[in-house]
């Protein structure tokens, strides 16, 4: 599983960082319009990587709520020392984590329910030639591709989704975790591998009769 396949299953548009300079600049002097259209610019890569670690669409809308909330509330203290959208990587990452151990706590599965795996993102950009079968098929593959990626470890499904879907480098990646470049590596090497393990046979397509 490479970076094409996980690209095509949902990436984020975000801020090139002079913009984001900017524009954080002018929320932490107080700018309310500036601070809603930080929300506006980042809300999907926000909803899209709370989904896709935590399997839920409705828990991903209360992430990202709560992210932004810890944005808003945390401004002051940015100091720059990486990206912006590094920082909000790194809330929401924390975040989805404590969810999780507080499903698991309380026994609560991961859940992945097929028609949540098309946003309507997708079907604005989708071919609108495309027959039924197709939109069928590409859906069926999306949810796989997701309970895949449910089935690795949190550490590991993030960092996966950082390097491939966010196209984020392992340096920015080890920011956002809080652990070193090569333990991200590392965790890549073996996060690549799980996946893989998981998809045998997902992508071989059947021998035409």
């Amino acid at each position: 599983m490479g970076a094409r396949e996980l690209a095509a299953f949902g990436r984020a548009e975000i801020l090139e960082s002079g913009a984001d300079a900017g524009l954080l600049g002018a929320c932490q002097k107080g700018d309310p319009q500036a601070f809603a259209r930080l929300v506006a610019l980042h809300e999907r890569m926000v909803l899209d990587l709370a989904f896709r670690l935590v399997g839920d669409r409705e828990e991903a809308k209360d992430l990202a709520q709560d992210a932004f909330l810890q944005v808003y509330k945390t401004l002051g203290r940015f100091e720059g020392r990486s990206s912006l959208k590094t920082w909000i990587y790194r809330i929401v990452l924390n975040l989805s984590r404590n969810r999780l151990r507080f499903w698991k706590r309380r026994h609560r599965a991961q859940s992945c329910p097929l028609e949540a795996l098309a946003p309507a993102e997708e079907a604005k950009v989708s071919n609108r030639t495309e027959s039924p079968f197709d939109a069928c098929s590409r859906q069926e593959l999306g949810a796989r591709v997701q309970a895949a990626l449910l089935r690795l470890p949190f550490e590991q499904r993030a960092i996966l989704l950082l390097r491939e879907a966010e196209d984020l480098s392992c340096a920015e990646i080890a920011t956002s975790l809080g652990v070193r470049e090569g333990t991200v590596k590392s965790r890549l090497a073996r996060a690549r591998d799980g996946l893989r393990r998981e998809l045998t046979g997902v992508f071989v397509k059947e021998p035409a009769e």
